[in-house]
C-alpha cells in the first residue's frame, strides 16, 4: 500500500531542468498568502491578466477565500513545495459543458525556466481524467504575450488563430490567440 502511495505521488512530480527541483500542483490555501502576493502583486504578471495587481494582503486574502477556494479546479503551482503561481480550469456550462478554459500565472522571476510548461502538462493530464465530460480545453492568450503562446505550443495545444477585439482588458479591447487541446489528443 505504501509503495502505491509513493508511486502516485511520484506521478504528480516532474523534475525541472535541475535534477533537484520538483514541480507539483496542489490546492491553494490561506497559509500561501505571502507567496501568493509575489505574483499577484507583480505588475509584470498582471499585465496580461483580467485582474489588477494586488496592493494589499487583505485583497489577496479576499481573492483566495472568495475565488480560489470555491473554484472547481484552482491549484497552486509549487516549486520544491513553495507556491510560485496558480493554474485553473474554468468549466463552461449548459450546451458548452464539453469545454473548459485554462488559465495560469507564475511569478516573473520563474519565467523562461520551463516551469509553466510542466505545470500545464500536469494540468492537462489531470483535468481530462478528473472531468471525463470535458472534450476540449481552451486557452486564450494576448497576442503580445509570446512566452505564454510558446508554453501552450510546447504542451501540444493547437493554435487556432487570432480573434480580433475579443475581450476588454484594463479598459482596452485586445486581440487574442485561441489555443485548444482535445481529450482525444491525449
Amino acid at each position: 500500500m505504501e509503495s502505491d502511495s509513493f508511486s502516485n505521488l511520484e506521478n504528480l512530480k516532474l523534475s525541472n531542468k535541475l535534477e533537484d527541483d520538483i514541480i507539483t500542483l496542489r490546492l491553494l490555501d490561506l497559509t500561501d498568502i505571502d507567496d501568493f502576493m509575489e505574483w499577484f502583486g507583480d505588475d509584470n504578471v498582471s499585465k496580461f491578466c483580467s485582474w489588477d495587481t494586488f496592493k494589499s494582503k487583505e485583497d489577496a486574502i479576499s481573492y483566495v477565500v472568495d475565488v480560489a477556494i470555491p473554484h472547481p479546479w484552482f491549484k497552486a503551482i509549487c516549486l520544491n513545495g513553495k507556491p510560485i503561481g496558480t493554474i485553473s480550469v474554468s468549466p463552461f456550462h449548459g450546451t458548452d459543458k464539453c469545454r473548459g478554459e485554462l488559465g495560469y500565472v507564475i511569478a516573473s522571476k520563474y519565467w523562461g525556466k520551463g516551469i509553466a510548461t510542466k505545470a500545464v502538462k500536469m494540468a492537462v493530464s489531470a483535468i481530462f481524467v478528473e472531468w471525463p465530460h470535458l472534450e476540449r480545453l481552451e486557452a486564450v492568450v494576448d497576442v503580445d504575450n509570446p512566452g505564454s503562446q510558446r508554453v501552450l505550443e510546447k504542451v501540444g495545444f493547437n493554435k487556432e488563430g487570432v480573434l480580433r477585439k475579443y475581450y476588454l482588458l484594463k479598459g482596452k479591447t485586445k486581440d487574442i490567440v485561441m489555443f485548444s487541446i482535445l481529450s482525444s489528443d491525449q
